[in-house]
């Protein structure tokens, strides 16, 4: 059956009403970074003992983050697989494609064995599973924003852009909360199988999403691609051939957006949680190890539960600012709400040892973390939102699946990928402290903002019409 043919097919019915666009596009991304958020807090708390016990806690923490790492290198992969079917195809197919893929990656980590059980092959499974989530993610994010925009009522881009946005602080929030909970209630039995719960808990998540984007239609901007016989063979031949600058332009639209975010959660837990020095000291003696301290990279000591509360507090910022930076950039533009936060991001850098610099006060200590994370994460929501909206309109539609996902998960190498080991690497140059960290987030901010200022503005652009 031609695409024409399967369009009439399933499209007896009037365009998707808003409802269904919100909960397809909100409940997808919600399921994924779930999925990826549950491996990233796995990473901090429980895959160093369990997948690569080198003997270093530093080296166990570098070893793990590297694998969180190497979902991003796939992310470009999975854009140009799932980009490929969405502008030849579709996008509800390949929406269902992904998540389905996402859903059975993480699913089967939860069965994997410990590197105590079958060695390294413990190790390299995890790996490709991680592999597999980030092949899936590739071709989500910009289906879930393709879904939202292109059914978006004239002037409101930016504001429906703004619904699979919001998945990712829904996703940090449960993912977190079921964390939690299993620490909280078995916290003896959390590395020998309470780690596992929360991949299992997402069979059930992916259900749901997939009920919800089978019950969509092909948008209406995709469908006059169709009947006008513009869809290209090879997306992103095309693609590269004709758009090019706007793959660049939006990589780096999302440079600081991406480094700012996994600051705001991976690296933080790590450096909130982590013993000082003294602390660790203590504790090797008591349980009769070996302690380097030449080696050991000390942080704030903050108990896991206590900071995850702090995190999930700052994400409620995240997810209330993600929302309203839609209505903004629809109003004032993309491209001036953009420059605005970005420059507070880079000031934002260069304030990191005035929030998190050890203080002896465990009370002041607290306050001043809370304030660091809220105002990290406001940044993110107003800087995320637009995304939404923002990197499909550089593209027309029949290569649009395609040019905004390779944009956005490029993105996920160069900011993503290497943040947290760059952090890492960084933390402990800077003997334990923080500030080397935010000036790289600061450096970072400021080749956002040169794209943002080469860049043009783009929400008047033609968008239901425009193709390559």
């Amino acid at each position: 059956m031609s695409v024409s043919a399967t369009l009439e097919a399933s499209n007896t019915t009037a365009a998707n009403p808003r409802s269904r666009v919100v909960l397809a596009s909100l409940i997808g991304t919600s399921v994924e970074f779930y999925d990826f958020y549950a491996y990233a807090t796995a990473a901090v708390l429980a895959f160093p003992t369990l997948f690569f016990p080198t003997g270093d806690p530093t080296t166990a923490l570098l070893a793990s983050f590297a694998t969180f790492g190497a979902a991003m290198v796939a992310r470009p992969i999975g854009a140009m697989f799932f980009g490929h079917f969405g502008d030849r195809i579709g996008r509800k197919g390949t929406l269902v494609a992904s998540l389905l893929t996402m859903g059975i990656a993480t699913f089967l980590i939860g069965f994997l064995p410990t590197y105590a059980a079958i060695g390294w092959w413990a190790t390299l499974l995890l790996i490709v599973l991680r592999l597999a989530q980030g092949f899936a993610l590739g071709g989500e994010w910009s289906g879930a924003a393709l879904i939202a925009t292109e059914n978006a009522p004239a002037g409101r881009r930016g504001w429906w852009g703004t619904f699979p946005q919001l998945g990712a602080p829904i996703g940090f929030i449960i993912a977190n909360l079921v964390f939690l909970v299993i620490n909280t209630i078995w916290p003896g039995s959390f590395l020998a199988w309470g780690w596992r719960v929360p991949f299992f808990f997402s069979a059930l998540m992916v259900i749901i999403g997939l009920w919800v984007r089978l019950r969509l239609v092909e948008s209406t901007t995709f469908q006059k691609a169709v009947k006008a016989d513009a869809i290209v063979k090879l997306p992103l031949g095309s693609l590269l051939r004709k758009n090019w600058k706007g793959v660049v332009l939006g990589t780096f639209y999302m440079l600081a957006t991406y480094v700012v975010f996994y600051l705001m959660t991976t690296f933080t837990l790590s450096y909130g949680t982590r013993l000082p020095a003294h602390a660790a000291a203590a504790a090797a003696a008591k349980a009769g190890t070996p302690f380097n301290a030449a080696s050991y990279v000390p942080g704030l000591g903050i108990p896991y539960t206590h900071f995850v509360l702090m995190q999930i507090l700052g994400v409620i910022f995240f997810g209330v600012f993600t929302l309203i930076s839609g209505p903004i950039a629809d109003t004032i533009g993309r491209k001036k709400l953009l420059i605005g936060v970005t420059i507070a991001i880079i000031v934002f850098g260069l304030t990191f040892d005035l929030f998190l610099a050890p203080r002896g006060d465990a009370t002041f200590e607290g306050a001043l973390v809370q304030a660091f994370l809220t105002i990290g994460f406001t940044l993110m929501g107003i800087t995320f939102g637009p995304m939404g909206a923002l990197l499909p309109e550089l593209f027309p539609t029949n290569v649009r699946y395609t040019g905004s996902g390779v944009a956005y998960n490029i993105s996920s190498i160069l900011g993503a990928a290497l943040a947290p080991l760059i952090a890492v690497a960084l933390w402990g140059a800077a003997s334990g402290r923080t500030w080397l960290v935010g000036v790289y987030l600061s450096v970072m901010g400021v080749l956002t903002l040169i794209a943002l200022i080469i860049g043009r503005e783009t929400k008047d652009v033609e968008f239901h019409d425009q193709l390559a």
